[in-house]
């Protein structure tokens, strides 16, 4: 039997906007469900982060949702297992109430679990384990301790592994009560990580510019030979372009409308010797219908006395804050306050409506 993976979905993200909207449909519509149809798979395990917001979710969202992904399980015969991951429980000290249940209970086609349990699939047995939180931790441990099935999927929260590219999540549980088993598998964190048997597959698609350059992946768990298999994504929502006119001649170059077109663009002005021709690159990108544009030319501003001399380079976002967490003068834990200020950062991304 093969199994599909899915985990931190994350339906309604960044306010329900449509450009991303259409991007998980795409994703569905074109890579997804084709997968699963061309090779026959009947089941999908969901690892968590089916919506995002854990508080309320709009009509628009839930059509749209409904439409692209959960009537598909219907029309198409496949069944979802899912675990409540943080972003889908109301509360942050217990899994109840919660959205899966609320939104997602009335369906033949999903099975919820709310508490940890092993499936049985086709005699290879699968451990489910939800958020952990203040209410269930003793339960969950005993659980987990007694526990005989060698695969174990869940929403952990990991101590030492990236939660986004770059960035090091230092607080958590630790592995060691997992390190028996043959597969750990967790959504939760959204870039592809692996340590030994425990593994986080990182989001399926784009949601912010966190995610750029960060390849994304859906997986397959094959029951008889017990491998996983990664699928790529290679559908994308976030493009950047690095601007050089004393390396690049920008009078001869093309830019590729499927790379453009709908997507989150920025330009990275890195060195700029003709203003002129620059404005004609801008031109030429704004003609290819980008969703959004962005030009980043300095960053002068955050220069001050407490940060030590030198040039800054021209980076991303989540660069440029971790680069001036580096160079304060602090006695203050460096990790812990990129940690803060990344899902600081992320959390206003996902609540933006563009």
């Amino acid at each position: 039997m093969r199994i599909a993976f899915l985990n931190d979905t994350h339906a309604g993200i960044r306010g329900g906007a449509p450009v991303m909207m259409q991007y998980q449909e795409d994703f569905y519509t074109q890579i997804f469900f084709p997968y699963l149809i061309e090779n026959d798979i009947k089941n999908i395990i969901h690892l968590g982060d089916y919506y995002d917001v854990r508080k309320n979710i709009n009509i628009r969202i839930l059509e749209h949702n409904n439409r692209v992904f959960l009537d598909k399980l219907d029309e198409y015969g496949i069944t979802m297992h899912i675990i409540p991951g943080n972003h889908d429980v109301y509360f942050k000290s217990t899994n109840t109430p919660n959205s899966l249940d609320e939104l997602l209970g009335h369906r033949s086609s999903v099975k919820i679990y709310n508490s940890p349990e092993v499936i049985d699939f086709g005699g290879y047995e699968v451990a489910l384990i939800p958020w952990i939180n203040n209410e269930n931790y003793h339960d969950t441990m005993e659980f987990i301790k007694n526990l005989k099935s060698p695969f174990v999927g869940g929403h952990f929260e990991f101590n030492g592994f990236e939660m986004m590219k770059g960035i090091l999540n230092t607080h958590g549980m630790t592995t060691e009560l997992f390190e028996r088993f043959e597969h750990v598998v967790s959504g939760h964190f959204h870039t592809k990580s692996q340590q030994g048997n425990v593994q986080y597959f990182g989001s399926q698609m784009e949601f912010t510019w966190a995610d750029y350059n960060d390849p994304k992946y859906f997986h397959i768990l094959d029951t008889e030979t017990r491998d996983i298999s990664s699928v790529h994504n290679p559908l994308t929502l976030h493009h950047r372009i690095d601007y050089d006119d004393t390396v690049y001649d920008y009078t001869k170059i093309k830019f590729d409308l499927e790379s453009i077109q709908n997507k989150f663009v920025k330009i990275i002005s890195v060195k700029k010797k003709d203003p002129f021709m620059f404005d004609q690159v801008v031109e030429k990108i704004k003609a290819l219908n980008p969703h959004e544009l962005k030009i980043v030319e300095t960053f002068d501003e955050y220069s001050g006395e407490n940060v030590e001399d030198g040039e800054m380079s021209v980076e991303d976002t989540e660069t440029l804050m971790n680069n001036y967490i580096n160079s304060v003068n602090t006695n203050l834990d460096k990790d812990r306050l990129k940690t803060v200020m990344s899902s600081l950062y992320v959390e206003a991304l996902n609540d933006e409506v563009v």
